[in-house]
C-alpha cells in the first residue's frame, strides 16, 4: 500500500508555498493554484510540481488541476471565506475529496462544519498544516533545528520494512528510528516493525522520501 497521495493546495503565499514544500518532502504528489501571475513565476522557477494559474475557486481551474482524481485540497489563500468557497468547490466535483481550509482564529468553529480539516497556520505552522491535510498516518511532531523533523509515521502492510527488525532494514544516513510500536519504549536493533504501528523517526528532509517508501511502501 502507498502512502503518496494526490494534492491540491490553493494558494502560492508563504503558507501555501512552506506547506506545499512539506507535503512533497513526504513523497506526496503536489500542485498549486495561484492567481497572481509574479507568484507563479516565482514558484516555477524553483518548483518541479504542477503550478496553475487561476482562481481555484473556478470549477475548470480545479478539473485542470486534477481535483476529480485528487486524494485532499487545501484551501491556504489568506482570505478565509475564498478559502471555504474553494473547498466547497471541491466537494461539489469530487465528494471523496479530504478538504482543509485556512481559517481565521475567531471563526474556527463556524468552518468545521463544512470542511474535513481546519488550520491556522499564523498560530499553528506550516508542519501543523501539513498534518491536517495528509491525515493522522504522518504526523511532525516537533521543530528540532531548522533541518530535521520529529515524525510519528504509522507503518504500512506489505513495505520494504514491515516485519523486519530495525537491524535488518537499511535505514538511509540521516534517519534515526526512536522510538519502538506505539511509543512505549526505545527502539532497539531487534524492534520489529510491526504494520498498523506508529514509529516516532528523526529525519532529515532529503531522506525523507526514502524513510516513508520504507515504512509505507
Amino acid at each position: 500500500m502507498t502512502s503518496k497521495q494526490d494534492i491540491i493546495v490553493a494558494g502560492g503565499g508563504r503558507v501555501g508555498l512552506q506547506t506545499a514544500r512539506l507535503l512533497a518532502d513526504r513523497d506526496n504528489d503536489v500542485s498549486i493554484i495561484e492567481p497572481d501571475p509574479d507568484v507563479v513565476d516565482e514558484i516555477a522557477d524553483e518548483w518541479i510540481a504542477t503550478v496553475i494559474r487561476g482562481d481555484a475557486s473556478t470549477p475548470d481551474i480545479q478539473k485542470q488541476a486534477g481535483v476529480e482524481g485528487a486524494d485532499a485540497i487545501a484551501a491556504l489563500t489568506g482570505h478565509a471565506g475564498l478559502n471555504l468557497a474553494i473547498c466547497l468547490v471541491a466537494k461539489e466535483l469530487n465528494p471523496e475529496i479530504r478538504t482543509v481550509t485556512r481559517i481565521e482564529e475567531a471563526t474556527g468553529e463556524a468552518y468545521a462544519e463544512f470542511v474535513d480539516g481546519v488550520v491556522f497556520p499564523e498560530h499553528a505552522g506550516a508542519r501543523v498544516a501539513a498534518n491536517e491535510i495528509v491525515g493522522s498516518d504522518v504526523q511532525t511532531l516537533a521543530d528540532v533545528t531548522g533541518r530535521i523533523d520529529v515524525m510519528q509515521i504509522r507503518a504500512q502492510e506489505g513495505a520494504p520494512a514491515a516485519g523486519k527488525t530495525l537491524s535488518e532494514v537499511r535505514f538511509p544516513a540521516g534517519a534515526l528510528v526512536v522510538s519502538g510500536e506505539e511509543g512505549e519504549q526505545i527502539a532497539q536493533p531487534e524492534t520489529v516493525i510491526e504494520p498498523g504501528k506508529r514509529y516516532v523517526v528523526a529525519v532529515d528532509p532529503d531522506v525523507a522520501d526514502e524513510v516513508m517508501n520504507l515504512l509505507r511502501g
